[in-house]
């Protein structure tokens, strides 16, 4: 297949992914840029950026609809990842490319397995929450039970109102409490860091780091888009006068068909449940883990 088709179904599977998902675009954009497209890393790196900071500002605005963003989590979070991202970036120039792929690999197997055994909790919790939590008893005992208050007490046996949650009507859970500005602070200087370094949107681990600080996976898929958007940015323009030279055609085409798969990708995640979206995650970091990891000790 030539590289522009190529570059063109890949984009788009990515696009769906980051807009589904909330992130995913540069662990695949690299891997893909790398193995397939045959670009050196550190270019790969630097395109990737391009390419999931345009995926990302598509894929916003269906979240943004939905309100499955915090925007002063989201703000803050890239504001302070910002040094880190500078830091990074230069720090990854140093580094020969067989060890920064191999690094790259390693770190997202681990946190696969953090986002699979977050994910397997929260299906615990939802099938808990489905579960009927006593049996009704029979309906001949409940009327003598009821005849016997009665007797014993006519007031205090009258029937109550029925409330909200009786009669069906959904009861709105009081919101989730965003991260507290030290955890946020902390975990957004690593992220930043890391973004940097190996040249993604960090959706990677903005995602993991927001539900493991308090966010809901579809509330954290949502903001780490405009985490994404901040941090890829910054990475990209801390590369700014360095030896690394960018393929536009084929960054640009890559981009454009990642874009009309963010628009696919946003209402996807409507319909999954989130411990659906977070097994998702972790099987596909999982897998792009190992493929990795398997290209790059081949190699060596």
């Amino acid at each position: 297949m030539d590289l522009l088709a190529l570059a063109l179904v890949i984009g788009l599977a990515t696009g769906i992914v980051v807009g589904a998902l909330g992130a995913g675009g540069g662990i695949l954009a690299v891997p893909v840029l790398v193995y397939l497209l045959g670009q050196e890393p550190h270019a790969a790196a630097a395109s990737s950026l391009v390419i999931v900071a345009l995926t990302a500002i598509v894929s916003l605005r269906h979240h943004a609809r939905a309100g499955n963003i915090d925007w002063r989590a989201g703000g803050v979070f890239g504001a302070v990842s910002v040094v880190g991202a500078v830091a990074g970036s230069r720090l990854s120039l140093l580094v020969p490319s067989p060890l920064l792929m191999l690094l790259f690999g390693a770190m997202l197997a681990a946190v696969a397995v953090v986002m699979a055994r977050s994910g397997i909790r929260a299906r615990r919790r939802e099938t808990a929450a489905l579960r009927p939590a006593t049996s009704e008893p029979p309906a001949a005992s409940r009327r003598a039970d009821a005849v016997a208050a009665r007797r014993a007490d006519p007031v205090a046996a009258r029937p109550a109102e029925p409330s909200a949650a009786a009669e069906g009507i959904a009861v709105p859970m009081p919101p989730r409490a965003s991260p507290s500005w030290p955890q946020l602070i902390a975990a957004a200087t690593a992220t930043g860091l890391l973004t940097g370094f190996f040249g993604v949107g960090g959706g990677f681990i903005v995602v993991p780091m927001l539900v493991l600080l308090g966010l809901a996976m579809r509330r954290a898929s949502g903001t780490s888009l405009l985490i994404m958007i901040i941090a890829s940015a910054v990475s990209l323009l801390a590369r700014i006068g360095t030896p690394v030279v960018i393929d536009w055609r084929i960054t640009l085409l890559f981009a454009g068909a990642a874009m009309l798969g963010g628009l696919l990708g946003g209402p996807l995640s409507a319909k999954a449940r989130p411990s659906t979206l977070t097994l998702c995650f972790a099987a596909l970091l999982g897998a792009v883990a190992i493929g990795t990891l398997i290209e790059v000790l081949a190699v060596g």
